[in-house]
């Protein structure tokens, strides 16, 4: 089963943090957000979120 990213949310308090991430994930994440037409950032915020749900 294919990852399907949230639908954006409204906004909401945010802060900023750089992290480095390896080329290829890029890539893979770009296509995501390509083929749902979304973001980069929603794919990976929706990541997270998907993956610290208790």
């Amino acid at each position: 089963m294919a990852f399907k990213p949230k639908k954006t949310k409204k906004k909401v308090a945010t802060t900023y943090k750089s992290i480095y991430i390896r080329e290829e994930l890029v890539k893979q994440i770009e296509k995501i957000a390509k083929d749902n037409k979304t973001s980069f950032n929603n794919v990976v915020i929706s990541m997270i979120e998907e993956c610290l749900k208790k």
